[in-house]
């Protein structure tokens, strides 16, 4: 055997080797994520979220634990609050795929409880309508909306996939949904994510303008070195004012990306905000 060929079977060895060794450390990594039990015990400053007229605290929760009134309630407000309008007739076949997603194992929560003095009028008003379904827990306090997200693979990588960000419409647009994709983020990055990814319907333009804001050089660079510390030294405290920008893009593996010609057809977008350099060449290009 030559030692030209000698050298090309060393190495097709060495590349098998490193996208084992790296596929392995993926699965380490989507494991140990998925294992801890409460995401919000290393963030204590994002149990609460208080602001004129609101003030709600945060709890985790899985797929597999559900009760039988959070799942109801999880419908209702998928299906009349929220998300009804912008998937128009792909709905009946959508809410089925929400159905079994809500259940999944791997499924993880956050869940918005507002306290009795936050907000009643509006809840009850909505109760009265059929709107949603009062799930009281321990402490009086109300869900009133939730992420659901999970740890999965995109293009090789391990990212935090959000499946769903769903409010009571009288919380919205007091910066509470701001504040728990941060949230998201964070959990994403502490659990060596390299990537948050979502999708979004092109009809919903408000999520679109959500996610995907403006952000201009000095917050980019600002967002860039507070990532570097979180990921250098987990004693910090932050409040949400100090990050108030979100900045998602349209990722590579989104239909209008993938095939311009036919993507321009789809009902939706795939957007993500990468952490990694490697994440970044892969999903943001």
């Amino acid at each position: 055997m030559e030692v030209g060929s000698l050298s090309r079977n060393g190495e097709g060895r060495m590349k098998r080797k490193d996208v084992i060794e790296k596929k392995k450390a993926v699965e380490e990594a989507l494991k140990a994520a998925s294992s801890v039990k409460d995401p919000l015990t290393s963030f204590s400053p994002f149990r609460r979220y208080d602001t004129p007229g609101l003030s709600v605290h945060l709890k985790s929760g899985r797929g597999d634990k559900l009760s039988s009134p959070i799942k109801q309630y999880i419908q209702n407000l998928l299906k009349v609050v929220n998300m009804e309008g912008p998937y128009g007739s792909e709905w009946p076949t959508e809410k089925k795929m929400k159905c079994r997603e809500m259940v999944a194992p791997e499924a993880r929560y956050i869940f918005v409880h507002s306290f009795p003095d936050s907000g009643t009028n509006e809840m009850a008003k909505s109760l009265a309508n059929g709107k949603t379904s009062n799930t009281i827990t321990g402490d009086r306090a109300t869900i009133v909306g939730f992420v659901q997200y999970r740890f999965t693979i995109e293009e090789d990588l391990p990212v935090l996939y959000v499946y769903e960000l769903q409010l009571e419409p009288h919380l919205q647009g007091k910066g509470l949904g701001r504040f728990l994709m941060q949230l998201i983020e964070l959990i994403a990055c502490k659990n060596c994510m390299g990537a948050v990814v979502l999708t979004v319907q092109k009809a919903n333009s408000l999520a679109m303008n959500f996610y995907i804001g403006m952000m201009n050089g000095f917050k980019r660079a600002l967002f860039d070195v507070f990532k570097a510390t979180v990921h250098a030294n987990w004693r910090w405290h932050i409040t949400h004012h100090q990050l108030n920008f979100l900045g998602y893009t349209i990722a590579s593996i989104s239909p209008s990306k993938v095939n311009p010609l036919i993507g321009v057809d789809s009902s939706y977008e795939i957007l993500c905000k990468a952490f990694s350099d490697e994440a970044k060449a892969k999903l943001e290009v």
